[in-house]
């Protein structure tokens, strides 16, 4: 039976951006649209009309208007969007320019650092202007190899305020991911920082730096941000200035370049373990709408709040997050681990920051359940209004812990989207309410549906994650791909003109989003499709079980289902526990579910994003080669599945 967690009043639901913007369309287009349903259903059917009164309603800063919203919708890819208008997107992101705090800096061992709108466009325009000067131009790509730090953002901003292109990495990446990533695209100008904390220990980045640069010759200037020491020494590192020192100049004023909409703004990289990673390139313009329909209308921010998400520069909610300044929120930026020095850090940096919007991973709230926090008893989370959860499926047992042990009257929105599309297909709305273990909504403008394997609507069943209709946040094309081959193969292949995800899913009447894992992933005994998540949820509710992975192996022209766990320290995997799992599965599940191999390993391997890895193991149970180990956290995991079985 479905389970309301949480509701919101109706006071509530009518002082939301979200039912402002559904008024402003009532009243633009002489319409009578009463539920958020209602909003969505017209956006997806009326989507010229929808962007349209986006751009108008979020007040988009252009010099040069648009002379058409989108070509054709159905045309996937290829669909051309606001053609003839010229915006650029730090320009829409630096709007405001006054004493209001703009970025909070938190790291390990670091005293709180903040930034105000006017002091962040201070450092951007003397950043812009060095950037000129060291001959950067519209179209060169500029690469960041940096920690979530305010140097980062005052990078990325001053890079695309003159027309270039921004890129970045976390600095946990090796030497190689680092190469497989910035080696295609080229930058001419490096940030990076001379080191980053985590967990307590300090990681000196600056050797790992002259080994990128050895193999990385495009760069001619490398800008070194101080994070541990004020003035570190830099002397092996060729062609290098310290971050200060570079931005040595007298700019007062930025000299925003005006764009095309499809002007390329960022390129972001797949976190798939085989081959090369993609190397995405995304929009100005279509990011910037995007990421404001979500950010102000899905999360309902606005300047009276205070954002956080637990992410590095390397993943794409960094990028999402960042776009946060546009709305004159406070942004909460922390670098390390997320249960340093306790496991309780993160619910306490929510309540001394006053933290609104608490964005972070399944993960982090199961890991939290797991060390035995209770926020609800220790911490003041007085001012958190929204949790945001991303990265992998948020369990039925996750909603009950957070609303058990974490706060009661908190609206918890799971959302789901990717690097592929740097935002969402589906995720919060501040209007619906929230059912137990479901995504509140598909986005608005976002024509998604689940498909059985024929291609058809699967309502209440589950299929494969598609989106009918063109969107403004796909990707432009992806780096080196001329033919564009490379892009359609990714998401064009399996549905002419419909966008295929990869993900596992199931629409309910109401709308509500299950999501079931990696559809890529998907077990398939005896030709019964079961998502991973499903099994993930029953086992790793068991105390003896710390961990969890679940893939599909080959035997005799079927496929059984293969279960590894990570045991809890102390315990032993016996045959009563064996049989004990079995029967949960069985009981919680469906026999189809039941594994028929389930042995004990060491550890479980997770990209640095932090996703389970199951194709990557079942890559390396079948004998097949795993290229792409750098955008793994723990590569050394993958031995544990050599001749396992």
């Amino acid at each position: 039976m479905e389970k309301i967690m949480w509701k919101p009043s109706v006071e509530q639901i009518e002082r939301s951006q979200m039912f402002e913007f559904k008024e402003f369309i009532n009243t633009r287009h002489g319409l009578n649209l009463g539920s958020y349903q209602d909003l969505h259903e017209w956006s997806v059917d009326n989507i010229h009309e929808f962007w349209a009164s986006a751009w108008e309603f979020f007040d988009i800063i252009h010099t040069q208007p648009y002379t058409q919203v989108v070509d054709d919708v159905s045309e996937m890819p290829g669909a051309k969007w606001f053609t003839g208008a010229r915006l650029n997107f730090a320009e829409n992101l630096l709007r405001r320019r006054d004493d209001k705090t703009a970025l909070i800096f938190k790291g390990e061992s670091q005293p709180v650092r903040k930034l105000t709108y006017a002091e962040l466009y201070s450092e951007v325009a003397k950043t812009a202007a060095a950037l000129r000067t060291a001959g950067v131009e519209k179209g060169d790509r500029v690469a960041g190899f940096v920690p979530n730090m305010p140097e980062s953002i005052i990078a990325m901003l001053a890079t695309t305020s003159i027309g270039a292109i921004w890129s970045s990495s976390s600095p946990d990446f090796g030497i190689k991911g680092v190469l497989d990533r910035f080696s295609q695209i080229e930058p001419k100008v490096l940030f990076a920082a001379n080191g980053y904390f985590y967990n307590g220990k300090f990681h000196d980045s600056l050797e790992k730096l002259k080994g990128i640069l050895h193999d990385l010759p495009s760069v001619e200037k490398v800008v070194v941000i101080p994070y541990s020491d004020e003035d570190p020494d830099i002397c092996i590192i060729s062609n290098s200035i310290l971050f200060s020192d570079f931005i040595d100049n007298d700019e007062e004023e930025i000299e925003f370049e005006q764009l095309p909409f499809d002007h390329p703004l960022y390129i972001m990289y797949s976190s798939g373990t085989t081959g090369l990673p993609k190397s995405i390139v995304h929009g100005t313009g279509g990011t910037l709408l995007q990421h404001l329909k979500e950010l102000q209308l899905h999360c309902d921010l606005c300047e009276q709040d205070t954002i956080f998400y637990f992410t590095t520069c390397g993943w794409m909610m960094w990028n999402w997050l960042v776009s946060s300044l546009v709305t004159g929120a406070s942004l909460v930026l922390y670098d390390g681990a997320p249960f340093f020095p306790d496991a309780n850090a993160m619910w306490k940096m929510a309540e001394e920051l006053g933290i609104t919007v608490f964005g972070t991973s399944a993960k982090f709230i199961a890991g939290s359940e797991a060390a035995g926090n209770k926020p609800i008893s220790t911490n003041d989370l007085s001012n958190v209004r929204l949790i945001l959860s991303t990265g992998s499926p948020l369990m039925e047992e996750n909603f009950d812990y957070i609303y058990r042990d974490v706060k009661k009257d908190v609206q918890l929105a799971s959302i789901s989207g990717g690097t592929d599309i740097v935002s969402c297909f589906a995720g919060g709305s501040p209007m619906l309410p929230v059912y137990r273990g479901e995504l509140q909504c598909s986005g608005l403008a976002m024509d998604v549906d689940a498909f059985d394997h024929k291609g058809k609507s699967s309502r209440n069943a589950k299929g494969e994650l598609v989106c009918k209709k063109a969107f403004p946040s796909m990707p432009i094309y992806f780096w080196n791909d001329p033919d564009g081959q490379k892009y359609h193969n990714a998401y064009f292949d399996k549905f002419e003109n419909i966008w295929y995800h990869g993900d596992y899913i199931e629409i309910n009447d109401h709308g509500g989003v299950t999501i079931f894992g990696r559809s890529d992933a998907t077990l398939n005994p005896g030709g019964v499709r079961i998502g991973t998540a499903e099994i993930y949820r029953v086992v790793e509710q068991m105390a003896e079980v710390a961990d969890s992975l679940v893939v599909g192996v080959q035997s005799n022209g079927d496929e059984q289902v293969a279960l590894f766990l990570k045991m809890d320290e102390g315990a032993i995997l016996n045959d009563n526990l064996i049989n004990q799992i079995k029967s949960s599965i069985r009981a919680n599940c469906s026999p189809r579910h039941v594994p028929s191999i389930i042995k004990s390993v060491e550890d479980i391997p997770y990209t640095i994003s932090g996703k389970k890895v199951e194709l990557a193991v079942k890559k390396i149970i079948h004998g097949e080669e795993v290229t792409n180990k750098d955008a793994l956290a723990n590569p050394e995991a993958l031995e544990c599945f050599k001749d396992i079985l």
